[in-house]
């Protein structure tokens, strides 16, 4: 697991379960890596994680039963909206960068549609 230096770690532990529930690697009920078991495989700090755990538990994200493990509970209210965060924030950076880059939105919107055929076609 490479960790982006500049950016909170426990923030993206937490990024990287909400990737697996959106795309449905992680499903409501599933059991995840106890804490320490993540801190070893991953090489993170234990409190890193915890404190990843304990804000994916505010969340409502996950779970943690008493000698049973750390189990999701996201419910498909909440996927939702974590979808919908994801997508705003995704074409939000994508729009930014596109105006940096001088692009018109007639130009944009072609290039999308061209790439957009490419990847159903397996490129």
């Amino acid at each position: 697991m490479d960790f982006d230096a500049t950016r909170p770690i426990y923030l993206q532990i937490i990024e990287l379960y909400k990737r697996a529930l959106l795309t449905g690697e992680l499903k409501s009920g599933d059991k995840i890596l106890s804490q320490r078991n993540y801190a070893e495989q991953y090489k993170v700090n234990p409190n890193t994680v915890q404190r990843a755990y304990r804000e994916m538990e505010a969340l409502g994200l996950v779970e943690t039963l008493r000698g049973q493990g750390t189990f999701v509970t996201v419910t498909k209210k909440q996927l939702r909206t974590m979808k919908e965060e994801t997508a705003e924030n995704a074409l939000h950076s994508f729009i930014y960068e596109m105006k940096t880059l001088g692009f018109t939105l007639a130009a944009v919107l072609t290039k999308v549609q061209e790439n957009w055929e490419k990847e159903a076609n397996g490129r």
